[in-house]
């Protein structure tokens, strides 16, 4: 075995190697990584596809995201991460994968990338979803005042019908 070119060393099958899902089949952590996507705005094209917005036809800066999806950011434009609504603040690692910061409060003096769709010409404000906890306190106040006005409506004296 030494005089030969060939390693001596025999490799030996995988002890989980049973357990692995086929390539090509959906992993079950799929669907969890879709919706964060799209609850997130990391919904950009992926390569080779050129780093375009569907919407208005732009280009943005394309970046990968931690669970494997692409997000559009506005290309060379940080800004305070204060003056950008939570959930549309995206950071930029060393390694250039994109993470959002979600509902987290910024640190102070924090700079975050904005992503393209928030700042896209393409979509109605209705599309982007911006203000998603002022539409979540819309709603509450339209509930808080109906049941007002029912409160109001059953301590009215009721007229004699008699």
């Amino acid at each position: 075995m030494g005089d030969t070119a060939e390693p001596s060393i025999i490799p030996l099958p995988d002890p989980d190697g049973h357990r692995q899902a086929p390539p090509g089949v959906p992993q079950p952590w799929e669907k969890t990584d879709r919706a964060q996507a799209a609850m997130e705005g990391a919904t950009g094209p992926a390569p080779p596809a050129p780093p375009v917005c569907p919407n208005c036809g732009l280009v943005g800066d394309r970046r990968i995201t931690y669970y494997g999806r692409h997000v559009l950011l506005e290309p060379d434009m940080p800004v305070l991460a204060h003056m950008v609504p939570s959930w549309h603040r995206w950071y930029v690692d060393s390694n250039g994968t994109a993470w959002n910061s979600r509902a987290d409060e910024p640190a102070p003096g924090a700079v975050c990338r904005v992503p393209h769709r928030i700042a896209c010409p393409g979509l109605r404000l209705e599309e982007i979803g911006l203000w998603r906890w002022l539409d979540a306190v819309r709603a509450e106040n339209a509930r808080r005042a109906w049941r007002k006005a029912d409160e109001e409506a059953a301590r009215e004296p009721r007229p004699d019908a008699g």
